[in-house]
């Protein structure tokens, strides 16, 4: 019975051991207002290195999987967003104490520029820009959204820059395929989906995808997409249009 104690210890050893080494090390973080010491509620928090995702609670609180040396990227409406790496420290310690600061808005002046019709049609239709733009089906629309990926000269932009090493998408595709393979991993967690299907500021997708926000609108532009769908979409129909460009892309260069 001793011996049948000791290997059922050794045995429930091994198997949380094998789980820490493949999920990482619960870490849990308490999040507040670094003026007031307010804590915050509904902060999210990502990891960018796993693509899983948490939620502060009511009590600042949150918990995730990391592994030391992971970036944790946190972010709350009218709070700067931040990057915190996990340290062996936070892992022993097992929780840590984080500080966001609130951004201050400075208002600005905004012109409405009404169209000046006459009510002649003929004329009044040459007055108004028209844009022609292609449907496509994206995440989170019922419907077909405008975009560009089946418009006459995508295939050809596509296919181009893969012989072109001076080319924006030979350079985003070729140089970051870790960052890419993640895009499917970023829909399986509720959280990480949830968050990108609420934001439109590409601050979230610049921190997974290690690029920035003018970088993002290149490569949607690349890839043959409306600049009003690039203007429009949320953050999770970019980061859809984003890996569909990059699955035909993948296609064309075999």
């Amino acid at each position: 019975m001793k011996y049948f104690a000791v290997f059922f210890f050794v045995f429930i050893s091994n198997v949380f051991f094998a789980q820490e080494k493949e999920n990482g090390t619960l870490v849990n973080g308490i999040i507040k207002d670094d003026t007031t010491g307010n804590l915050l509620s509904g902060v999210n928090i990502i990891n960018v290195n796993t693509v899983k995702g948490a939620i502060s609670d009511d009590k600042g609180v949150f918990h995730l999987q990391a592994f030391a040396n992971d970036t944790l990227h946190i972010s709350l409406l009218g709070y700067k967003s931040i990057k915190v790496k996990v340290t062996n420290d936070w892992i022993k310690n097992k929780t840590t104490t984080i500080q966001l600061t609130q951004k201050a808005y400075a208002l600005e002046e905004v012109v409405i520029r009404p169209y000046v019709l006459t009510g002649y049609l003929e004329i009044d239709a040459k007055l108004i820009p028209t844009r022609e733009n292609y449907r496509y089906s994206i995440s989170g629309l019922k419907e077909g959204y405008e975009a560009g990926e089946y418009s006459p000269n995508a295939f050809g932009r596509v296919l181009g820059s893969i012989f072109n090493p001076a080319d924006m998408l030979y350079n985003f595709f070729g140089k970051k395929p870790k960052e890419l393979r993640r895009l499917k991993e970023m829909k399986k967690d509720d959280t990480v989906k949830n968050l990108l299907a609420s934001k439109f500021d590409r601050e979230t997708i610049s921190a997974l995808l290690g690029v920035s926000k003018s970088e993002i609108a290149e490569i949607m532009e690349r890839c043959n997409y409306s600049e009003s769908f690039v203007k429009t979409a949320n953050d999770l129909q970019i980061m859809d249009a984003i890996s569909a460009c990059y699955e035909e892309y993948k296609i064309l260069k075999r």
